[in-house]
């Protein structure tokens, strides 16, 4: 019998040593952190819940290959009033294991989260979303609004405006040939040197190099339409450092989209570091965004909402 792709990276040096970094992230949330391997017809979706079973909750989507162990660094904090549900989002790099179904279409995409929110007894809630993970959050809160109450979109590319053509040269060799070493020098130059967490620098080297992922399905951006579907209250959030975009233009182009949303551009931090760092921060205007805590001092453009 033919072993599948996902098995045959499970067993090996590789696979293992990817398990071992996840799992360290992992003892890095908070006690009391809880983990959920929920079936669909996509197959078994990780999910790792930390916070008050009664509180309101808050799904948490990372960029592409960073997984939920991402959040490591703001469970505790979020954590203290909301209920939070980090996802491995199916098909990319993570513990989720894609099964049955294939996920072909953003509408595909969508019932999959929509099944991993019923799985755990959500029927509306806020969504917190991280580059790819920004992208799916938007889709849902325009496609499905009566699901999502708030919505935070931290750095989101191509959410509003387009990358900078030199993020994606630089971006093209990692994504044609990943290898460990190249996902490394990316990521340095991204985040201009930033000191991140070195297990999760090596969960995303060996997830780029090693994991099997299936195809990306990337929600388009949405039309001014679309966008008048969403009845979220939207928070952007904006890496001042980052080479993906321009904050700015992205910021001007959110407020054109949807006029009644809140941007907010840190005062330090680029699109590889967030939402671990500047962590103090992010916590903040996360808990302003999610309805907790003292309004954050948002460091924009004078007309900001």
């Amino acid at each position: 019998m033919l072993r599948s792709p996902r098995r045959s990276f499970d067993e090996s040096d590789e696979g293992r040593a990817f398990h071992a970094a996840y799992d360290a992230l992992l003892a890095k949330w908070p006690h009391g952190t809880v983990i959920h391997d929920l079936d669909s017809r996509f197959g078994t979706t990780r999910v790792t819940e930390y916070g008050p079973p009664g509180a309101p909750p808050v799904l948490l989507l990372p960029g592409a290959g960073a997984t939920s162990m991402v959040w490591f660094a703001n469970a505790a904090a979020l954590g203290e009033a909301h209920r939070l549900l980090a996802v491995d989002i199916i098909g990319d790099v993570g513990r989720s294991v894609t099964g049955g179904d294939p996920v072909r279409s953003v509408d595909d995409l969508l019932e999959w989260l929509g099944s991993v929110a019923d799985a755990l007894g959500v029927t509306r809630c806020a969504v917190v979303g991280h580059s790819y993970g920004a992208m799916i959050a938007l889709a849902a809160a325009v496609r499905a609004p009566h699901r999502v109450d708030r919505l935070v979109l931290l750095d989101p590319n191509s959410c509003f405006a387009g990358m900078r053509p030199g993020y994606l040269l630089r971006a093209l060799p990692v994504l044609l040939r990943p290898t460990a070493a190249r996902e490394r020098a990316f990521l340095g130059w991204e985040t201009r040197g930033a000191q991140l967490d070195p297990d999760w620098i090596t969960l995303m080297a060996l997830g780029a190099e090693h994991f099997p992922t299936a195809k990306t399905i990337v929600p388009r951006r949405p039309s001014p339409e679309e966008l008048g579907r969403c009845t979220a209250e939207t928070t952007v959030v904006l890496a001042p450092f980052g080479r993906v975009h321009d904050p700015d233009e992205v910021g001007r182009a959110a407020r054109k989209a949807l006029p009644s949303c809140r941007v907010v551009t840190l005062t330090a931090g680029t699109h590889h570091t967030l939402p671990m760092s500047p962590s103090d921060e992010i916590d903040t205007v996360l808990r302003d965004a999610l309805g907790t805590g003292a309004p954050a001092d948002r460091n924009c453009d004078p007309d900001h909402r």
